[in-house]
């Protein structure tokens, strides 16, 4: 499982920054499906109409939203989009649509405290949500006209029966009391059922009355639809807005879905979070070294390493001399850090010996090392460990450094089991006992095991992490490697992902200063050799002129076929500046 992260604003904020295009690609995304969305659905007008409804009883007062009389809003609402008005509206409209699709367009509300109703019908134009409208709300006023004007005239048809009827029991009640004697009790019984029959009678004919001029008020329309100038969906303000916003957090998933599947190193952050190892010193784009020379002292990147080279001797102990530096991932990481570390620590005064100990596979893969300090590219540590030159040979002094000494990588001739080599253990107790630091430039521990051999002989590690190249399981791995074989690793130097960097040439020709040591191949004292492309032809005559002596071609040799030098004696120039 991977190490907690501090759960703070500035580590979402990153994990947005290196994340930022895919939240934008998003809210594009979700910006463009939004527009296309607005412009693909049909455009819908809406438009309403006010009805002010009235109940049979001409009483128009309202209590508690709804009227106190027997109109029941919540019901006339529904009314609205019945089978019966959808039929009348669909007749006023004229529309090949049947009743019933144009019942699912209308809607109605009721604001509160009132006895009206809003009926707003949605279509497809302008004139069609007004007509619309309109129409069912004239359709609404004509069927409760019709169905009040039809009870009232069942009512008045059921009063006139029963006029009818009493008048006709009237009748035979009088016949009766005409033919009854005087006095009699049957008399006394027809007088009251007549005087009965007579107030019934009068009631229902006041009724009848009051019916027959009873004028029906269904309701009115007090606000006529209105012609809509724009439509009411899709709304193109919303639909983008969503889209956007939708986009947008997607997009926010999405990057941190990748930031949790990501195992690359993107940042300093990443190196002592994820992969829980400390930064010393980190590298931007401006301080990055290059192939072509190491950094100046007292530029920015310079005191970057000087500034590492402090934090390192403060860390080993008085008896610590031998540095690895390893890098997590393939490239010429290590070599970078190596070679910077090598000339910061070398600029204090001290002796320092750099191993190029990452064996190449040809002479191409040796050239960097050799062209930032000044040197040859052979021979090197591969002839060394193979027994072809001896230590003394393999030792270079570079020209701008003259503390610093160099065993470059060497030929390409194989190596394989070379590092784990007793002739490797003696030359680094040799270089112990000279005194000084030995920094080593050791492969990736993701490349070969010859990294963990070479930490075992040394004193402390380090680190060389590429980012956006090196991965977290990588960092973990080699920080395991380095604890089983038990060198305290000091920390990590995090550079930026060197694929711009400019190409180390091949065959760069290079100063090499040499001790007068004997060599193996003829017991010749080695002179210091200039590359002839490095003095002017003036130059050349002068120094001529010094030692008066012409300068004398050395026949170049199966270990140095790649390199083109000449080689002068500088015994007359010694002997010159003796006498000046």
């Amino acid at each position: 499982m991977e190490a907690s992260r501090p759960a703070d604003v500035s580590h979402y904020l990153g994990i947005f920054r290196r994340h930022w295009w895919i939240a934008l690609a998003a809210t594009a995304a979700g910006l463009g499906a939004g527009a296309a969305l607005t412009s693909a659905l049909p455009k819908v007008y809406e438009s309403s109409t006010a009805v002010l409804v009235q109940s049979l009883d001409q009483d128009t007062n309202a209590q508690g939203g709804r009227t106190k009389g027997t109109v029941n809003l919540d019901t006339e609402a529904q009314l609205v989009g019945s089978g019966a008005v959808a039929t009348k509206a669909a007749a006023l409209l004229r529309s090949p649509r049947s009743p019933i699709d144009l019942a699912r367009d209308v809607s109605v509300e009721v604001p509160a405290n009132t006895t009206v109703l809003m009926i707003t019908f949605k279509a497809g134009s302008p004139q069609e949500a007004q007509s619309g409208s309109h129409a069912f709300a004239e359709a609404y006023l004509r069927n409760r006209e019709e169905t009040a004007q039809s009870g009232l005239d069942q009512q008045i048809k059921t009063l006139t029966a029963k006029i009818k009827q009493l008048t006709t029991t009237l009748t035979g009640i009088n016949g009766r009391l005409a033919r009854a004697v005087k006095g009699s009790p049957d008399e006394g019984n027809l007088l009251s059922l007549r005087s009965n029959s007579q107030n019934q009678l009068n009631g229902l004919t006041g009724r009848l009355n009051e019916l027959t001029t009873t004028t029906v008020g269904a309701g009115s329309i007090i606000s006529d639809a209105r012609l809509p100038e724009t439509p009411t969906s899709p709304n193109p303000m919303v639909n983008v807005a969503t889209g956007g916003m939708i986009g947008l957090l997607l997009g926010v998933a999405l990057a941190f879905v990748r930031e949790r599947f990501d195992r690359r190193l993107r940042s300093a952050a990443d190196v002592r979070d994820r992969g829980r190892v400390n930064v010393l010193a980190a590298l931007d784009e401006r301080t990055t070294p290059h192939f072509d020379d190491v950094l100046q002292p007292y530029g920015a990147g310079g005191r970057v390493f000087n500034r590492l080279r402090n934090e390192i001797l403060a860390t080993l102990n008085p008896s610590d001399q031998v540095i690895v530096v390893t890098g997590t991932s393939r490239g010429s990481a290590a070599t970078l850090v190596a070679a910077n570390l090598a000339a910061a620590l070398a600029r204090t005064g001290s002796d320092v010996v750099l191993i190029g100990a990452h064996l190449p596979d040809s002479v191409v893969d040796a050239a960097p090392l050799a062209r930032m300090l000044g040197v040859a590219a052979v021979p090197g540590l591969s002839d060394l460990l193979a027994g072809r030159v001896g230590l003394a040979r393999a030792l270079q002094r570079t020209p701008r450094i003259p503390s610093l000494r160099v065993i470059t990588t060497g030929g390409a001739a194989t190596a394989a089991g070379l590092m784990q080599s007793q002739r490797l253990k003696d030359t680094l107790e040799t270089l112990r006992r000279q005194g000084g630091y030995v920094v080593i430039e050791a492969p990736s521990t993701s490349s070969s095991a010859d990294a963990q051999g070479l930490a075992s002989l040394a004193d402390a590690a380090l680190l060389a992490v590429e980012l956006r190249k090196s991965r977290r399981p990588a960092l973990l791995d080699a920080a395991e490697q380095l604890q089983r074989v038990g060198t305290p690793l000091l920390g990590a130097v995090v550079l930026p992902r060197l694929s711009n960097l400019p190409s180390p040439e091949v065959n760069v020709p290079a100063v090499t200063l040499s001790p007068n040591d004997k060599i193996s191949d003829g017991d010749l004292t080695q002179p210091m050799r200039f590359p002839t492309n490095t003095m002017s032809a003036a130059e050349k005559a002068k120094m001529a002129e010094k030692t008066q002596e012409k300068p004398q071609v050395r026949p170049r040799t199966a270990e140095a076929a790649d390199e083109i030098t000449a080689v002068i004696d500088m015994s007359g120039m010694a002997k010159d500046g003796d006498g000046k």
